[in-house]
């Protein structure tokens, strides 16, 4: 469990290298059309919460790893409840 978790932080930071190195590389101070820019938050929570403040790549990568790790505890302790149960059922 704690593995994937662990696994789930890193895809969290890993999103957010991919955004910073799509803009660095495509968009300079341009902001995002309506379609990236709802793929944005949907994958980075964080971003869309506090877009008229000037936020840290670092903040970022770290508050979006947290989040991601969170959302892997609630989905691994459900999947886990389940899974008890089903084995209690059979």
């Amino acid at each position: 469990m704690k593995l994937r978790i662990a696994i789930w932080a890193a895809v969290g930071a890993l999103v957010v290298a991919l955004w910073f190195l799509y803009f660095f590389t495509t968009h300079t101070g341009v902001r995002p059309s309506g379609a990236t820019w709802a793929l944005i938050t949907l994958t980075c929570p964080v971003v869309g919460f506090a877009r008229q403040h000037p936020l840290s790549i670092y903040f970022v990568l770290v508050t979006n790893a947290a989040t991601y790790a969170l959302i892997a505890a609630v989905v691994e302790t459900i999947r886990q409840h389940w899974k008890e149960i089903r084995f209690v059922s059979n």
